[in-house]
C-alpha cells in the first residue's frame, strides 16, 4: 500500500472512530446521566456526568482536528490517545473492583485499551513514513 493510500485509510478510520466521542459525549451533555439509569439521578452525579461528557465531546473535536495533516499532528494525537488510555485504565479499575460494566461500556474498554494504542502506533508509522 502506498504512503498516500495508507494515510487516507487511516484518516477514514479516524473519521469513523471520532463519531463515538462526538455522539456519546453530545448525548451525555444534553441528556445527563438519566439516559443510562432508571429513576431519579442525584444532582451531583448528573452534574459530574455532564462535565465528563463535555470533556469527552471536546476530545472528539480535538481528535477530529487531527484528521487533516494527520502525519504532522503526532504530539496532539499522542496526548489525546494517552488521555483515552488513562480513562480506560480507570475503567479497568472499576471492572476489577465492582465488576464488568454493561456491553456498551465494555466495548469502550476495548476501544480505550486495545484500539486506541493500535491507532497511536499506526499514526506514528504514518508520521515516520511521511
Amino acid at each position: 500500500m502506498s504512503r498516500a493510500a495508507e494515510r487516507r485509510l487511516f484518516q477514514a478510520v479516524l473519521c469513523i472512530a471520532v463519531l463515538v466521542p462526538l455522539i456519546i459525549g453530545g448525548i451525555g451533555v444534553l441528556r445527563g446521566a438519566g439516559w443510562l439509569v432508571q429513576g431519579p439521578v442525584p444532582t451531583d452525579l448528573d452534574s459530574h456526568f455532564r462535565y465528563l461528557s463535555g470533556i469527552f465531546l471536546a476530545a472528539g473535536l480535538a481528535f477530529a482536528s487531527c484528521i487533516p495533516g494527520i502525519e504532522r499532528k503526532s504530539g496532539r494525537f499522542r496526548l489525546l490517545g494517552a488521555l483515552v488510555v488513562a480513562g480506560g485504565l480507570a475503567r479497568l479499575v472499576s471492572a476489577l473492583s465492582v465488576g464488568m460494566p454493561s456491553t456498551g461500556h465494555a466495548a469502550g474498554l476495548v476501544m480505550e485499551l486495545g484500539v486506541m494504542p493500535l491507532l497511536m502506533l499506526w499514526q506514528a508509522r504514518i508520521a515516520r513514513r511521511s
